[in-house]
């Protein structure tokens, strides 16, 4: 029976009704405490009746009463009255979506702000670990100062799973707006995980946001249906009308976007809805620009740093600009040199086949880490690829339709016209790939040890090609690149132990066990037409004529850029090279200093220890009076362990030679220091007193194999045991028996190990999703284990007393888990402490970027300093003049 105005329920006095729907009835109520207007929704009767979905229901009702932002429908309160549930909520002005759908389509630019508001939305709740599940135009509140929504987690509870009762029931739709809270209405926006009844996770409401998103642009839902079943058929089966068919003046990346939301495949779908509200912020922006950059004069334009969005579109322009100069002066060119402004830094680039696009890895502010950046040249702008986040490595299918890139633990593939990515095999840390015509990758899975693999390019089990040859003190084959005749291909041989010597590039064929000395250098090489070699001669890039029916070089070398970025670390030079026409490079010093930086718990900075440098793998000591890590050359190959006093500023470096020495951790005691080092062929693990004193002691019982990739993890704090990798592995070692033994061998990596302070349980990242997470599992049995991220995770912390574990999130927050621990394990939903600016490496060392205090409430952390104005890219046209010369 509907609640009479003057009703009081507690202190709110009912004034008059708002609406009902499947979810219960909505009054507008007068909260006579605070003399405020508020929302009261009255739940169905199931909510006080079923005892199980009442405390499911106040549980996630306290969880979303947490979730402070501008474009969520706040939840003040939670009652019961007379057997009467209900909820009091923020009393929002304005119509619904669904209303404001009866009168047709929504402008462009308010489908735009409207979704990216939904999208950031969504954002901040998947990261407080809630989700909608019942995301629809009538659960969207227009108001004058934006979106909100409604309804927020309570969906889960409410709304039954698909069976066949509800699947062959046919009902009627005169509108969208008829149907809010119905099960056809929540069937139109259901994803197709939600119909079959699977778990769900934030990807189940960008499916959904996908579908209100083609109906604010098109007018019609992206799944009609006559009947519940037809509906559903065609979320599992079809796909939308094609928005061109319609809308043919919609931008395209708009099209790609809403298409990328709507993928059937979770993992082909966009990850997160943080990315999503940042692509459809740069497609607002873009188009505006566009339509500026026509209006204003060509004379007027500035290469100005109005923003990083701005920079980058005028950046192709600027190419093309210089290239239609080029061709429409002289029949028989000169080479002609500029330079491009940017405003983020490039750790890699490539250029397509035909030379017409560009990719570029470039660190994305939002995100918080590299993603991929794109546009053609001569285009009006360049746009990230979703999909892509903590890519490195990029490179492009010989079509252009595909860009294969290292991210994960993973080899990936995204489709460059919709922006959906697809994992095609294991890579822990990827060394460069290559795509020919008939579909083969062949790509280097891993930093050390191993050589080159080839995999199809639509996924499988990689096959071994090459392998280092240990005799020779070969550690690794890797920046491989194909031939025009897809069969030989050009790959790098290199050392990391000081042997600088053994470093060349080869040439290798799929056919054969054809191994070719080239020339010797200690980075990648290209191929260009009509007949060049381009590779790195004393820190220059040089081109040198080569023969491809003898594959040999000859003539002279002639050097075309001076000042190419060069990370020494994993021996690699950022060029890219199309044909003989145009050739960029990435100028600058190589890899972005950092500051060790203390943060406190709300994300405020508390002061720095020592000076700026290329730190990684910092390790608090027991007594929280020192700092250890390693430390790199800002030109050069090596890698040191340095300790830091924190209450005196004192440094001392622990470790010499031309050797990487990386991932340092205290003994219990704080008198001793475990880390590894390739001061032989492959990584061991050493021991050294951590006041310098003695020599440093190889840990022989370990066993690591030449070439195998290995860091120390953590030290039991009874003193008893280590944990460390071996390959991609999680071994133990015990110190008393100096016995090493797996604990978890599987097909995926493991990573950033930790004791728990009782000794009982391990903490650890593992990319068997597909995605990193944090999980915890019994320690010595590891029988089981507990999920504890939920949206991406990496370097695990435990505080000292045991009670919270912290970790990184995907888009590098600082998390914080309560946990139990004891003879068993729980743990609490995540909650998000701050964003981080952690310095992001190249380096496959670079395992972890902070530690905690004792108690808690300080963070380490190896932050990114703010760089500035970025290298420029260096562009060269018409380079091979140059060579004829």
């Amino acid at each position: 029976m509907p609640l009479a105005p003057g009703t009081h329920l507690g202190p709110y006095e009912i004034t008059a009704p708002l609406g009902t729907g499947g979810m219960g009835e909505v009054y507008r109520a007068r909260d006579t405490r605070l003399e405020r207007t508020v929302a009261i929704k009255i739940l169905p009767a199931q909510f006080s009746s079923d005892p199980v979905r009442k405390e499911r229901f106040e549980r996630e009702a306290k969880t979303i009463s947490r979730l402070n932002h501008p474009h969520i429908c706040v939840l003040y309160d939670v009652g019961h009255q007379k057997g009467m549930d209900y909820l009091v909520m923020e009393c929002v002005e304005g119509e619904t979506l669904a209303r404001r759908l009866e009168k047709g389509p929504l402008p462009l630019e308010q489908v735009l702000k409207f979704g990216r508001q939904t999208a950031d939305a969504l954002d901040k709740a998947h990261r407080s670990g809630v989700v909608h599940r019942d995301l629809k135009p009538g659960n969207i509140m227009l108001t004058p100062t934006g979106v909100k929504l409604l309804d927020f987690g309570l969906a889960k509870t409410a709304v039954p799973l698909a069976s066949a009762a509800t699947l062959t029931a046919a009902v009627a739709q005169p509108s969208p707006a008829t149907e809010q809270g119905t099960i056809v209405g929540t069937f139109q926006y259901m994803s197709p995980e939600q119909v079959e009844g699977k778990e769900l996770d934030g990807r189940s409401d960008i499916f959904s946001l996908g579908a209100v998103l083609y109906e604010m642009l098109m007018g019609q839902r992206a799944f009609p249906g006559k009947s519940q079943l037809s509906i559903t058929s065609a979320i599992l089966e079809k796909e939308p009308a094609p928005i061109s068919s319609v809308k043919p003046m919609t931008p395209p990346a708009l099209d790609r976007c809403i298409r990328q939301c709507l993928a059937k495949d979770l993992e082909r779908r966009w990850q997160n809805a943080g990315d999503l509200a940042s692509e459809l912020q740069w497609i607002a922006e873009s188009g505006s620009l566009a339509g500026e950059a026509e209006r204003v004069p060509a004379g007027r334009r500035r290469w100005e740093r109005a923003g990083w969005l701005v920079a980058a579109a005028l950046l192709l322009i600027m190419l093309a600009g210089g290239a239609a100069w080029w061709a429409g002066t002289s029949k028989h060119p000169s080479a002609m040199y500029f330079y491009s402004p940017l405003p983020f830094a490039v750790d890699d680039l490539a250029l397509s086949a035909d030379g017409r696009t560009l990719a570029m890895v470039a660190y994305f502010e939002r995100a918080n880490g590299n993603v991929i950046w794109i546009g053609e040249i001569g285009g009006r702008g360049a746009g990230t690829l979703g999909g892509t986040q903590g890519a490195t490595y990029p490179f492009w299918s010989p079509d252009g339709r595909f860009i294969g890139f290292f991210a994960d633990g993973k080899l990936k593939k995204v489709d460059v016209s919709s922006g959906q990515s697809q994992v095609l095999c294991d890579a822990p840390n990827g060394r460069g790939g290559t795509w020919n015509r008939d579909g083969v990758i062949l790509f280097t899975p891993d930093s050390l040890g191993v050589g080159l693999f080839r995999v199809s390019s639509s996924g499988g089990s990689p096959v071994e090609l090459t392998k280092p040859d240990a005799s020779r003190l070969e550690q690794s084959h890797r920046w491989p690149v194909f031939l025009p005749d897809g069969k030989h291909f050009l790959y790098m041989v290199a050392n990391f132990s000081g042997q600088s010597e053994i470093n060349a590039v080869y040439l290798g064929s799929l056919d054969s066990n054809e191994k070719r000395l080239l020339v010797s250098t200690s980075a990648n090489a290209a191929y260009a037409e009509p007949g060049y070699l381009v590779y790195l001669r004393d820190k220059s890039l040089v081109a040198q004529p080569f023969d491809l029916r003898r594959y040999v070089l000859s003539g002279e070398q002639h050097t075309l850029n001076e000042e190419v970025l060069y990370f020494p670390t994993v021996d690699r030079a950022v060029f890219g090279v199309s044909s003989a026409d145009i050739l960029v490079a990435q100028t600058g010093q190589g890899a972005s200093l950092s500051q060790l930086t203390w943060i406190d718990r709300g994300g405020k900075p508390m002061g720095a220890v020592g000076g700026p440098g290329l730190y990684a793998n910092l390790n608090l000591s027991p007594d929280g009076g020192r700092v250890v890590e390693d430390h790199s050359e800002t030109n050069g190959r090596n890698t040191d362990i340095w300790v830091h006093g924190l209450h005196r500023d004192t440094s001392m470096k622990l470790t010499f030679g031309p050797s990487l020495h990386q991932a340092p951790v205290w003994s219990p005691d704080g008198k001793r220091i475990l880390y590894s080092s390739n001061a032989k062929l492959g990584f061991h693990l050493y021991l050294k007193n951590a006041d310098g004193s003695g020599s440093e002691e190889e840990v022989p019982e370990v066993g690591l194999g030449a070439g195998l990739q290995a860091n120390a993890w953590d030290w039991s704090g009874d003193g008893k045991y280590a944990l460390f990798s071996k390959g991609n592995e999680l071994w133990h070692l015990s110190w008393l028996e100096r016995v090493a033994k797996p604990l978890l061998q599987a097909k995926w990596t493991v990573r950033n190990a930790q004791f728990s302070p009782d000794g009982r349980w391990i903490a650890y990242a593992s990319n068997e999703t597909g995605n990193w997470e944090v999980y915890v599992s019994p320690f010595p049995s590891v029988n089981g284990k507990w999920q504890v991220s939920n949206a991406g995770g990496q370097e695990p912390r435990w505080r000292r007393d045991g009670k919270e574990l912290f970790y990184l999130s995907a888009d590098a927050k600082m998390m914080a888990v309560a946990v139990k621990i004891g003879t068993n394990f729980e743990s609490g939903a995540p909650v998000a402490l701050f964003l981080t600016r952690r310095r992001t490496s190249v380096s496959a060392s670079d395992v972890f970027s902070y530690d905690v205090s004792a108690d808690g409430q300080r963070f380490l952390i190896n932050t990114k300093m703010n760089e500035g104005t970025a290298a420029p890219l260096s562009v060269l046209l018409n380079w091979a003049s140059k060579m004829e010369k």
